[in-house]
């Protein structure tokens, strides 16, 4: 320890709280009450919950002979607005915070008392400290984040997110640090994520052939076809399907609430948002115009005279493919691979979930929740948002200030 923070550590201090009912000009009262006596602000802290304020105020001890005074002051002060002042003396500034400092993100709809109980348990049990707590929304879930030290991220993310689906909520660790507000890119599945539906399901419904579109596909879920296998035998059965019902599925295509809210809101921010996808570039790339994506990329339907020949051209989208996909945005980014955010439901997004920065598993099966660094398991997609650290009253203020 150096002579300076020997010294600074040995400094009397007072912690100065006022509690009661919220209202402006609180805080102005109580320093130009506390600049009677030419102390020095160490630190400062102030919660309002339901109308009801916390303030507290760290600041150097006046001499000796003043202190007494300074207490009746504060103490009467605070009596004349209705408040309750408490003043506790002390040697120096707050304890430095812990080696391993991350972000906890808990979303729940709704947030019990007995979640929340058991994530901090679990968080001390770890060997952390919750250094402060922070509500980021209030609907459409319940979101706070804990700030935690003195244990290291993927540990803290080992013993968070098991269990996190037995209680009902929702959780993300991250590291701490400026990185979180630096520009990312945002990269996501499009069936059953960014849209509600699946789009070979739509084409298939035109086709009349929707029984044995959905059999190969659960030939496929069973492992008995690979991903290409089961495209190829999927999109044979829509041969002779005329070009026309491209327009028809787009119009059908019906995108996961929340999904306006997170695209408009991540671009506002200057991240960049690109989508993947099984699919086909037939809808990928009307969402992409539609949604004002930065990339998007699919399998294409081959079109002949007009009719669908039954056969996809060019580069085939699967499992493999979309990492390999996140890594070619990132680099035309120029967004480190660490400050991606991979958002997936199925298997086949895997590989990009684990290649992410952060994997997000959205209303995913139990093998995608279990592999991604986290899972989200309500219905609405801009909840991704309060990850990222994102809070409700910023996209409400950024959408009221677009209005006017």
């Amino acid at each position: 320890m150096s002579a300076s923070q020997t010294s600074s550590s040995d400094v009397p201090t007072l912690l100065v709280k006022i509690f009661g009912k919220d209202r402006p000009g609180i805080t102005a009262g109580l320093f130009d009450t506390l600049a009677a006596y030419s102390v020095d602000v160490v630190d400062i802290e102030q919660v309002v919950t339901r109308g009801r304020m916390v303030l507290c105020a760290l600041v150097t001890a006046p001499p000796r002979a003043l202190e007494g005074d300074l207490r009746a002051t504060v103490h009467s002060w605070a009596e004349s607005i209705k408040m309750q002042a408490e003043i506790i003396s002390g040697l120096g500034d707050n304890r430095p915070r812990g080696l391993g400092r991350s972000l906890v993100t808990v979303l729940g709809h709704p947030l019990t008392a007995e979640a929340t109980a058991a994530i901090a348990a679990k968080i001390a049990k770890a060997g952390g400290n919750i250094d402060r707590i922070f509500r980021l929304a209030k609907y459409p879930v319940t979101a706070v984040e804990f700030a935690v030290s003195g244990v290291a991220t993927e540990e803290l993310r080992t013993a968070l997110v098991t269990d996190a689906a037995k209680l009902g909520v929702d959780v993300a660790v991250v590291a701490a640090g400026l990185h979180r507000r630096a520009q990312r890119l945002v990269v996501m599945d499009v069936d059953s994520t960014l849209i509600q539906d699946e789009v070979i399901e739509l084409f298939a419904a035109h086709a009349g052939c929707e029984d044995e579109v959905a059999e190969v596909t659960a030939a496929a879920m069973r492992g008995e076809l690979d991903f290409e296998q089961s495209l190829h035998a999927r999109v044979a059965l829509l041969e002779g399907l005329d070009a026309s019902v491209v327009d028809k599925v787009r119009s059908e295509v019906r995108l996961t609430p929340g999904a306006r809210t997170l695209i408009r809101t991540l671009k506002r921010l200057g991240f960049q948002v690109g989508v993947v996808s099984g699919g086909f570039t037939q809808v990928t790339d009307d969402l992409k115009d539609r949604l004002g994506l930065d990339f998007a990329q699919a399998n294409t339907l081959e079109i002949v005279d007009g009719k669908l020949t039954g056969r996809v051209t060019g580069e085939i989208v699967d499992r493999a493919g979309k990492a390999r996909l996140l890594r070619r945005f990132a680099a035309e980014a120029g967004v480190p691979l660490s400050q991606t955010v991979a958002i997936g439901d199925g298997a086949n997004d895997l590989d990009m979930l684990n290649a992410a920065g952060l994997g997000v598993a959205f209303n995913a099966k139990p093998v995608v929740r279990e592999a991604a660094h986290t899972a989200v398991n309500v219905p609405f997609l801009d909840t991704v948002l309060y990850l990222l650290g994102v809070t409700r009253e910023e996209v409400e203020a950024a959408d009221a200030h677009e209005e006017d």
